[in-house]
């Protein structure tokens, strides 16, 4: 039996403004890879044969001096290729000093690592330019991330199971779990029914059953149905203050903890900005916990133009951020240029660590992602605005530095591995040793690639 699958306009045309995105994302992040292997090249005096976006057959080139510039068909990388990269290739005095083979370790090092690290460099730069504009960002750690209840809906499924604000959940319906987003798909994916979480309490594991509900949420611009258990919102402390904010003029201060809105307790964060969206213009009474002491404040919230469900709407807004324990701020271009290395550290320190547990298996493997996730978050990036998308390309940038630096024959670290090897040695592995080596490298790195192909065409039929 055959099946029509129609696509509707509207279907054509957002997976044309995705496909477009990944295009621009990728190739902004592939032309900065690259253009460190090229630059390290050309300043060690190593000659530069092509510099490719893309790999393949070539769609469009151009010969400027020695070096011809390509555009090939698979957007999926991108490549630099030197002269003289087997000895055998090189006959002449003149040529060995031009050729990457006849370089010293070090400057071979250097052009192999100056890939990955131009992609810290452009993370580092988009990183400072968003802190020297007055905005705050968010660094988290590992923590940030763990199923940890920071706070709990008042009357929610999971405060009537029984859970408690401290509580780590450890297990969904015997699965164990490490961080939010495997919290929240199991949920979401029980339709309504009852889960089972494991949570830890204590030096206590305690069983607890809960029972999801339903509720409607945009996504699309449609109407989607969403399971909630009630802890997905974290607590209401004030991480930024924006300058020049009602919130400023009215005496908040970054780390205030809301215990109260106009006499009612406040417990999570969405409660509180409720109560603002709901007022533009009208003063609010807050209490907040300040270094131990209550604190009553009165702010107004300014009022702002926004589109709620089709219809034009004012909300109001005070000027905090949060929710999140890591924000970093700077109060000038100096500092912005210092707290960008910062962010820029913190963010490395996260991929890394989630790569390695991942690997331990403390993390899913389901976590990994290919070309179809980075066209959907480019897509979503995009419909938030262009910050959003040259945020996106700061996180990628450093996810793909991170992966290029693993010591995998066929990466950049597999070759930093051989050098590294060489000097210990004082003599280059033999090259049957490195032949086997890359085959080895190309079958795994093969096997990731179609391993993250399957998760995304796992998501996409999920969805």
């Amino acid at each position: 039996m055959l099946t029509t699958f129609a696509w509707s306009p509207d279907a054509i045309w957002v997976l044309t403004q995705k496909l477009w995105w990944f295009l621009i994302v990728l190739g902004v992040l592939v032309s900065f890879h690259e253009l460190g292997h090229f630059l390290a090249a050309r300043w060690v005096g190593v000659k530069v044969l092509k510099f490719s976006i893309g790999f393949g057959p070539k769609l469009a080139g151009r010969q400027i001096g020695e070096t011809e510039y390509l555009l090939s068909a698979v957007p999926l990388g991108g490549y630099v290729k030197l002269f003289g990269e087997e000895e055998a290739e090189v006959f002449t005095q003149e040529e060995r000093k031009r050729s990457f083979a006849h370089q010293t370790l070090w400057r071979k090092m250097l052009i192999v690592s100056a890939g990955p690290g131009f992609n810290f460099l452009l993370a580092y730069l988009i990183f400072a330019g968003w802190l020297a504009t007055g905005a705050a960002l968010f660094v988290p750690t590992f923590h940030d991330l763990t199923p940890d209840v920071e706070a709990l809906r008042p009357g929610s499924p999971a405060e009537l199971a029984g859970m408690q604000v401290g509580d780590r959940i450890i297990r969904v319906n015997e699965k164990e779990i490490s961080t939010r987003s495997e919290l929240h798909e199991t949920v979401q994916k029980s339709n309504g029914k009852p889960v089972t979480l494991g949570v830890r309490r204590g030096d206590q594991v305690k069983t607890l059953l809960v029972t999801p509900t339903a509720t409607t949420v945009q996504e699309n611009g449609k109407d989607v149905v969403a399971y909630r258990i009630g802890i997905e919102e974290t607590a209401p402390v004030i991480t930024a203050v924006m300058s020049g904010s009602p919130a400023m003029a009215a005496g908040f201060q970054d780390g205030d903890r809301v215990v109260t809105i106009e006499g009612q307790a406040i417990q999570t964060w969405a409660q509180m900005t409720g109560f603002v969206k709901d007022s533009p213009n009208r003063p609010l009474r807050f209490q907040v916990s300040r270094d131990g002491q209550l604190v009553s404040l009165t702010v107004t919230p300014a009022a702002e133009k926004t589109v709620v469900d089709g219809k034009a709407a004012e909300v109001g807004k005070i000027g905090i951020s949060g929710p999140g324990r890591s924000i970093i701020k700077a109060s000038n271009p100096f500092m912005a240029g210092l707290q960008g290395l910062r962010a820029t550290w913190g963010w490395t320190e996260l991929t890394a660590i989630g790569l390695y547990k991942m690997v331990a298996g403390e993390i899913s493997s389901k976590n990994i992602g290919g070309p179809l996730t980075i066209a959907n978050m480019s897509g979503e990036a995009a419909a938030q605005g262009v910050s959003s998308v040259v945020f996106l390309i700061a996180i990628l940038s450093i996810n793909l530095g991170v992966l290029n630096l693993l010591p995998i024959p066929i990466l950049d670290g597999g070759h930093l591995l051989f050098f590294a090897i060489e000097a210990i040695l004082r003599k280059p592995l033999g090259e049957r040793q490195r032949e086997i080596a890359q085959q080895v490298g190309l079958l795994l790195l093969v096997g990731i690639m179609i391993f993250a192909f399957w998760n995304d065409i796992e998501r996409l039929i999920s969805h």
